[in-house]
């Protein structure tokens, strides 16, 4: 233990003193190391130190990129977050200091320099990451209670997963919005119908202010309902002349009646705000109305349940077909970027270079952006994550089956070649027997990646779940977007579980 400690301190012989090295760092952040010696050591502190002062100049120039001067720009990014900058400054001197202080030793004591300085660099990097992540505590924590009603419909959306037949109730009236044409007539009372009564029938709309921006009240509507079902909430829409309906709101509250036991209702309401297109001529009708709807007949499947049961089908498909194109492609590639298999001759070697870069350049590119380039390339749809997820399946198999076969046993495979066999002999007699078993974990391995990326793919067109739950989210539908991720979630469980006993059962 003694001597292997003893092996690994690296003694420094130099003809500089203590002073002038730590000095030299001073001066330059690793030149002091360079100097006594530890080149590589000083290049690593100066890239490390330049690369942390360089993000924060960049910060700096960027939250004040409208000051001219850097004197000015620091001062505005002072101003706008003046802990992060003070801090940044106080965690950059420190580690200048320490980088001083690491040459300086290095001489002293004869050795290299400690993990410290080290430390401080990764101290450094983390508080200019915490500003250029914008990661913000105290607004988390703030707006956690606003977050939590939507994130209660994502952890339990079974509401929406149910729906039921609906009946409606409807009484409507006419207002005229409009100086000009002719006033409707108030509705009566019916004997055995829901009815709606509105009074005045012709009255103005709210409006807004051109310099304020506050709304102006319109006219007071006193609606008169009878003949509803008693004792039940009766919502008031609004329908103007382009068709458009809509729920009326007043103070931030959906404008709502509860009838009495008689099925009547009284309630005032103000005229909505409404753009009037600059085309309009003449009258201009609008339809107030009173609506009741209960739900009758068996519980069925809703919609957003069908759809999410289909695209989750899509996407268990989208990771199998992905997987099993993957494989077959990948087996005679993963032959060509395998050290051992292609070894014999130079060109096998430059055979086996391209096969490893091209690989390794198609591996680099994210399944997102293949999904892009598919999209492009064959249109929306699952097709396109199959494209997108097959290419990179190739390059991620080909990487793995090349590694295992060049970590077979060579023993049977000289076996084979002393008994004249060629190359493809050698490999069906020699390899395939030895690889049968990891190339199994592997594809199986693969399949549950891509079931997995297949439900991200559909975030920009690539087909599956993915596409839907974007969708759902976008429209701040966030029950159907909480079935989508509970999906998922157990899909991916299922199909875990399953990848793990087909392998305990193969290998």
């Amino acid at each position: 233990m003694a001597e292997r400690t003893l092996q690994s301190r690296i003694e420094v012989k130099t003809k500089f003193s203590p002073p002038v090295a730590g000095v030299a760092s001073f001066v330059l952040p690793g030149l002091g190391q360079m100097i006594v010696g530890q080149v590589y050591r000083g290049i690593l502190l100066l890239l490390a130190f330049g690369s942390g002062l360089g993000i924060y100049v960049w910060r700096i120039a960027e939250i004040g990129r409208r000051e001219v001067g850097f004197g000015a720009k620091f001062g505005k990014a002072i101003d706008l977050e003046p802990m992060f900058f003070i801090l940044s400054l106080v965690v950059l001197v420190i580690v200048w200091l320490l980088i001083a202080y690491d040459a300086y030793r290095c001489v002293q004591q004869g050795k290299r320099g400690g993990s410290g300085v080290f430390l401080s660099i990764l101290a450094m990097f983390f508080v200019l990451g915490w500003q250029i992540s914008q990661i913000d505590v105290v607004r988390m924590v703030r707006e956690a209670p606003d977050a939590l009603p939507p994130l209660s419909k994502v952890l339990w959306p079974w509401k929406a997963a149910i729906e039921y037949d609906i009946e409606k109730e409807l009484g409507d009236a006419r207002i005229l919005a409009t100086e000009e044409g002719d006033i409707p007539v108030p509705n009566v009372p019916l004997a055995d119908e829901p009815y709606l009564i509105a009074t005045p029938t012709q009255g103005e709309l709210s409006t807004q202010d051109p310099d304020t921006g506050e709304l102006i009240p319109g006219t007071i509507l006193t609606l008169v309902g009878g003949n509803f079902r008693p004792n039940i909430e009766t919502a008031i829409w609004w329908k103007d002349p382009n068709g458009n309906e809509f729920q009326i709101r007043q103070e931030g509250q959906y404008v709502s009646a509860v009838t009495d036991d008689q099925g009547a209702f009284r309630i005032e309401v103000i005229m909505p705000y409404r753009l009037t297109p600059p085309s309009a001529v003449g009258p201009l009708y609008h339809d107030v109305f009173a609506l009741q709807t209960r739900e009758i007949g068996r519980p069925k499947a809703s919609e957003a349940l069908r759809l999410t049961v289909e695209r989750m089908i899509e996407t268990i498909f989208m990771g199998m077909m992905a997987t099993f194109f993957g494989i077959i492609l990948s087996i005679p590639v993963s032959f060509l970027a395998a050290r051992n298999i292609m070894g014999g001759s130079r060109i096998t070697m430059g055979i086996y270079f391209l096969t490893r870069t091209i690989m390794n350049i198609i591996r680099s590119i994210e399944p997102l952006i293949w999904a892009l380039i598919a999209v492009v390339w064959v249109g929306l749809g699952p097709f396109a994550g199959i494209v997108a997820l097959t290419i990179h399946s190739i390059a991620a198999l080909t990487k793995l089956y090349s590694e295992a076969i060049e970590g077979i046993d060579p023993g049977p495979i000289e076996a084979v070649r002393a008994t004249g066999a060629n190359t493809l002999q050698t490999i069906m007699y020699g390899v395939i027997p030895q690889m049968i078993s990891p190339f199994i974990s592997f594809s199986i391995y693969r399949w549950d990646i891509n079931v997995r990326m297949s439900t991200i793919i559909g975030l920009v067109g690539g087909g599956g779940i993915g596409f839907l739950l974007v969708q759902y989210i976008r429209l701040l539908d966030y029950r159907s977007a909480g079935i989508a991720v509970w999906f998922i979630a157990v899909t991916v469980a299922i199909l875990d579980y399953v990848s793990a006993e087909i392998r305990a059962r193969l290998i």
